[in-house]
C-alpha cells in the first residue's frame, strides 16, 4: 500500500502497489512493479487479479503481505490453493507497537504525564525496541533498572515477548523458530491476565492470523521486504516529482520507475 498525494481541492488517494517476488526468491533479479491499483482495500486487489488470466492465476504459488486482513481474502478468494504469509517484518512491527503502546500506558498510570526526558521508560524507548542480542553492557544496564521498579511489569512482560518474536525469526532451523512462534500464540491468545490489555488484543489478533504468520517457517525467504524497497522507489519518485496531481501518470510514471516494463524494454535493446 502507498499513497498518492493529489491537488489541494482532493484528498490523499491510497493505491495497492502489487510487486513480482518471484526474482529474489529465485535470484534471478529484483522484485519489480506488476501494477499499482487506485483503493486499498479486498475488491482493489481481488478485482485486479480476476482481470488476470487463469494461467497467470494459476502460477501464483505464495503471497506475501502486511497485516491488512483484505488482501488475504482477495487472495484466498480468487486463487484456489495460494498460500497467505505475513511478513515477519509486519509480524515484528505489530508487536512492536503493542510494546509502545504499554510502554505510553505505564508511563501514564505512573507518572501521569507523556513522556518527556529524564522519565526512565521515556528514555529507553529506543533500547527496548533493540534485539537483546545486540544491546550494549550499559544498555543492559539501563533497561534492568527499568525492569527493577515492580510498577512496570507490564512492560517487561510485553518486551519479553516482543524479544521471544525476533528470537522465533532468527533461529537456525525454521522448524525451531515454528515452535518458538507456536508456543507464543498459544500463550497470549487466551487467559492474558488483567494489566496486559496490548497482549490480550496481539493474542485476538495473533489468533486469527496464526495461520499467516506460522507459513513463513513453511517457506522460509518469503519476505515482503523487497516490496517494503520498491515502495521506497516510489515515495522517492514522488519526492522528485514534488508531488502529481494525475493519479494516470503517476501509475505511469512508477511502472518504468520500478520495473513494471522491464521485460517490455529488454526486448527492445
Amino acid at each position: 500500500m502507498s499513497t498518492f498525494g493529489g491537488t489541494p481541492e482532493t484528498a490523499t488517494i491510497y493505491v495497492t502497489v502489487i510487486i513480482d517476488l518471484t526474482p529474489t526468491r529465485t535470484r534471478t533479479g529484483p522484485s519489480r512493479v506488476l501494477a499499482v491499483v487506485e483503493g486499498r482495500s479486498k475488491q482493489a486487489f481481488k478485482s485486479w487479479l480476476e482481470a488476470q488470466t487463469k494461467a497467470f492465476r494459476d502460477r501464483v504459488e505464495i503471497v506475501a503481505m502486511d497485516g491488512f486482513t483484505g488482501y488475504k481474502t482477495a487472495a484466498v478468494e480468487t486463487i484456489d490453493t495460494v498460500t497467505t504469509v505475513m511478513d515477519p517484518f509486519h509480524v515484528v512491527a505489530l508487536v512492536g507497537d503493542k510494546l509502545d503502546r504499554c510502554r505510553q500506558r505505564v508511563q501514564q498510570e505512573t507518572l501521569g504525564h507523556r513522556g518527556r526526558s529524564g522519565d526512565p521508560l521515556y528514555d529507553i524507548r529506543r533500547v527496548a525496541r533493540t534485539r537483546a542480542g545486540l544491546l550494549t553492557t550499559k544498555q543492559q544496564h539501563r533497561l534492568a533498572k527499568v525492569f527493577a521498579d515492580e510498577r512496570h511489569v507490564a512492560f517487561e512482560v510485553t518486551w519479553s515477548l516482543y524479544q521471544s518474536v525476533i528470537e522465533a525469526y532468527q533461529a537456525d532451523q525454521p522448524a525451531e523458530g515454528k515452535k518458538i512462534m507456536t508456543r507464543l500464540i498459544t500463550s497470549i491468545q487466551s487467559g492474558v491476565p488483567a494489566g496486559l490489555e496490548e497482549l490480550r488484543s496481539l493474542g485476538q489478533t495473533m489468533k486469527r492470523r496464526r495461520d499467516d504468520i506460522l507459513a513463513f517457517f513453511d517457506h522460509p525467504g518469503t519476505s515482503n521486504g523487497p516490496t517494503e524497497a520498491v515502495n521506497g522507489l516510489l515515495e522517492h519518485l514522488r519526492g522528485t516529482a514534488k508531488g502529481f496531481r494525475n493519479i494516470v501518470n503517476y501509475i505511469a510514471r512508477c511502472l518504468p520507475d520500478a520495473g513494471g516494463f522491464r521485460p517490455l524494454i529488454h526486448s527492445l535493446l
